[in-house]
């Protein structure tokens, strides 16, 4: 399955041309669980700039969001963090998907192992 993931996100960083990218997700999980989310994304200034990364089920259930309230001009690519994030009991792996500003929800989505 990481084969598969890594080989959907080389084929879809060609297609992103101006959408945001992620490019590594990190989750702890000792109980409820942190996501450290790394994006790239060319900011222009307050009209189009990352500004949300979302963790979902992989049937869209959404378990939570970050929400980013300024560019990133010249901190590319950056990371930030959402901690408390309660994955339900059985789950095993999640999706990351973020957005920008102008675009909205980029084509890719992240997938992530939950630490068991």
């Amino acid at each position: 399955m990481k084969s598969l993931t890594v080989f959907l996100l080389l084929l879809s960083s060609a297609s992103l041309a101006g959408e945001v990218r992620i490019v590594d997700v990190r989750v702890e999980c000792p109980g409820s669980c942190t996501f450290a989310v790394t994006l790239e994304h060319a900011d222009q200034g307050w009209s189009h700039y990352a500004n949300q990364w979302d963790v979902m089920t992989l049937d869209d259930k959404l378990l939570g969001s970050r929400v980013l309230h300024h560019p990133h001009d010249d901190e590319q690519p950056f990371t930030r963090s959402l901690s408390g994030v309660t994955v339900p009991q059985g789950v095993s792996q999640v999706k990351v998907r973020a957005r920008d500003k102008l675009h909205g929800y980029s084509s890719q989505e992240f997938l992530v192992d939950i630490p068991g």
